[in-house]
């Protein structure tokens, strides 16, 4: 049981990227599905959720208008759409999953967690 995060990369300010979150061994039916990222130096942090359920959303207020998480409608790949990216984004990003109907970015509540993927962006 694991999840995969891909997606990462190399950017400018402004640029885009969509960040994939697949589990392996189970799906997301049962499951919230979280984003967090840690910068050099700082602690981890809640970056976006959607719950199980209801597919109800959360956002850092940040990256409020800017990301957009999602899944597909199988629930077997959950994605972060990242624009209008800034310096300030970069960071290891993190998914996450719980077994929750309502999500969270409460880093001792996840269930599961993927392997990071690294986001730069810098001009």
């Amino acid at each position: 049981v694991q999840l995969q995060a891909s997606g990462g990369g190399l950017v400018q300010p402004g640029d885009s990227l969509r960040l994939s979150c697949a589990p392996s061994g189970f799906t997301f039916d049962y499951y919230s599905v979280s984003w967090f990222r840690q910068a050099p130096g700082k602690e981890r942090e809640g970056v976006s959720c959607i719950s199980s359920t209801d597919g109800i959303t959360y956002y850092l207020d940040s990256v409020e208008g800017r990301f957009t998480i999602s899944r597909d409608n199988a629930k077997t790949t959950a994605y972060l759409q990242m624009n209008n990216l800034k310096p300030e984004d970069t960071a290891v990003y993190y998914c996450a999953a719980a077994g929750v109907p309502i999500c969270s970015i409460d880093v001792g509540g996840m269930d599961y967690w993927g392997k990071g993927t690294q986001v730069t962006v810098s001009s």
